[in-house]
């Protein structure tokens, strides 16, 4: 928790005038108890009207002080934890856009949400408290037994027997918590995770009839956060009765035993009120603390998650010395590439070595697992190589810049992605300043426009979440037209076109070979008809090179090739 609080650094002098603001509130309110007792013990007794009107006037100011302390306090430890929320959540968000493809496999979807929401307003919150409770609770404790002892210190032993007993209960309590918001804040991810993956996968869900199982295993999940929370709750639910009897045990024994001081005309009926005005406060600040033990075990969870994600060194990063890419022309060169996924025993991809050149095809073709999408993953630097390079117009992309690199880059993923905007607004993610020209344009070569002006809003048309309202088909030709619209130097198409009939794939690579001719274009496909008129083709076989050429040069010399082909194309068409 502590570490995180080092964030706050920048609200250091809103923080340390909420911090007197308080400390003045609170030495008003240690005042206001001797200011009674004055009236009490020698005003009434005297029966000086003077003396208890001036007494009360400093009353009334001193209580007025002391609200506008707290209003201003209240309003200052307000600003600085929402707005400590607030940069927060913009440096996890930071943070984990920065993620490699591996950090985000290690905490999965589901946690980071919420980590980036529920774990910060549990922070969020126990700051506010803490900024609050922070000087008035020890200062009220301390400062209220120094006074009570000085008001009467044969009274003070009620204390000294009760607030120790009081400590250790809070203690207990909270040590316990702390253990069961720990394991609810797990739960609580479980529940997510299996939410998330029912709305993703509600169609595999109705279609294989499992809709009762699914829906029994989100109420199992459900029914085990409820259960760790209420043992969570029902544990912070003892503190407020503690303390609540508690102090009124003290005030009992303290006016027992003040009567009998009293009846012996050891002390002041004034005196007294005043004592039970000071162990009242000093057990409030204590309810107080127990406020913040409530607080404290969730808020402390989350912090230790938020860390977790803070404190990842990125694996991806760019050198403290990049190099600029002049005159862009787009080659791509794999130089004897190794990569391993972690973990993993064998290298995914094995000295991979060849040339992708602009104006050229380069098709990476495969079985399944051979290592196509790590290839392509490679070009952006999605992840960085074990051994070799790979090199752009013959700089490494290691000496790079990511954002200078990317910047060339057109990469249509394997999953086609679309945002919750219009049409024309996920055609221009691409390039935010295309004209309506070149969005229609890149609509066309990618085979898009006829279903786009199908519709009445045309390119306003709204894309619902994930596409959802959008055929495979679609979603691919518009995550092609995207990449389009960047007109970037070099393209990486990973299996782009696998959800797009022959025709459609055979219209769009016609025209995608009119549009991109000067660019260099690496398309990763399992179709042979995609990759056939490619000007090389890459053969991949358990991650290594089984063969490089064109189509008829790799029928005559490549097996594994010819094996490909055979599986998916008669002699006829092969030929």
């Amino acid at each position: 928790m502590l570490r995180l609080l080092r964030h706050l650094a920048p609200y250091r002098w809103s923080i340390a005038a909420a911090l007197v603001l308080i400390f003045i509130q609170s030495l008003a309110e240690l005042y206001l108890p001797t200011l009674m007792a004055g009236i009490v013990d020698s005003g009434v007794t005297r029966g000086d009207t003077h003396f208890i009107l001036w007494a009360g006037a400093r009353m009334l100011l001193v209580t007025l002080g002391s609200v506008a302390c707290s209003i201003l306090s209240a309003w200052l430890a307000s600003r600085v934890s929402m707005a400590f929320g607030r940069d927060l959540r913009g440096r996890l968000f930071e943070k984990v856009a920065g993620f490699s493809l591996h950090a985000f496999d290690r905490f999965g979807a589901a946690t980071l949400l919420t980590r980036t929401t529920n774990d910060v307003t549990q922070v969020q919150t126990f700051t506010l408290m803490l900024f609050r409770m922070l000087v008035a609770a020890p200062l009220m404790c301390i400062g209220g037994l120094v006074m009570a002892i000085s008001m009467d210190r044969h009274l003070s032993v009620v204390l000294l027997a009760s607030v120790p007993a009081l400590v250790a209960a809070i203690a207990f309590i909270a040590v316990r918590g702390v253990k069961l918001f720990r394991r609810m804040q797990d739960k609580l991810d479980r529940l997510n995770l299996v939410l998330r993956e029912s709305l993703i996968g509600v169609r595999v869900i109705r279609a294989f009839n499992r809709v009762g199982s699914d829906q029994a295993r989100f109420e199992g999940a459900s029914r085990d956060l409820a259960d760790t929370a209420l043992a969570a709750q029902r544990t912070m639910a003892l503190l407020m009765p503690t303390m609540m009897v508690a102090m009124n045990l003290t005030t009992l024994a303290i006016l027992w035993f003040g009567g009998q001081r009293i009846d012996a005309g050891q002390a002041h009926v004034g005196g007294m009120m005043a004592f039970v005005q000071y162990a009242t406060q000093i057990l409030f600040s204590l309810m107080m603390v127990s406020i913040m033990f409530v607080f404290l075990p969730r808020a402390s969870v989350s912090a230790g998650r938020i860390n977790e994600v803070l404190e990842i060194s990125p694996e991806i990063t760019d050198p403290p010395m990049p190099r600029a890419l002049e005159k862009v022309r787009g080659e791509v060169e794999f130089r004897d590439v190794v990569y391993r996924y972690p973990g993993a025993e064998e290298p995914a991809l094995q000295h991979v070595s060849f040339t992708a050149a602009p104006g050229e095809v380069t098709a990476i073709i495969g079985g399944t697992g051979s290592g196509k999408s790590t290839l392509a993953g490679l070009v952006p630097r999605f992840f960085d190589v074990e051994s070799g390079a790979v090199l752009i117009d013959g700089v490494d992309v290691r000496e790079l810049r990511q954002a200078e690199l990317r910047r060339h880059i057109g990469f249509v993923p394997q999953k086609a992605v679309l945002f919750s905007d219009s049409v024309a607004g996920n055609i221009r993610y691409g390039r935010e300043d295309a004209t309506d020209d070149e969005v229609r344009q890149a609509a066309a070569t990618a085979q898009a426009a006829e279903f786009i002006e199908a519709r009445p809003e045309g390119y306003a048309a709204p894309v619902a979440q994930g596409g959802l309202n959008l055929s495979g088909g679609q979603k691919q030709r518009l995550s092609i037209a995207r990449a389009l619209a960047r007109r970037p130097a070099i393209y990486v198409f990973d299996d782009s076109f696998s959800a797009l009939d022959f025709k459609t794939d055979s219209a769009l690579r016609r025209a995608l070979k009119e549009d991109v001719r000067d660019a260099t274009v690496l398309i990763v496909a399992q179709r042979v008809s995609t990759v056939m008129d490619a000007d090389r083709i890459v053969v991949l076989e358990d991650g290594k090179v089984a063969g490089i050429g064109r189509h008829e040069a790799l029928m005559r010399d490549c097996a594994v090739y010819r094996e490909i082909v055979a599986s998916q194309l008669s002699p006829k068409e092969a030929a």
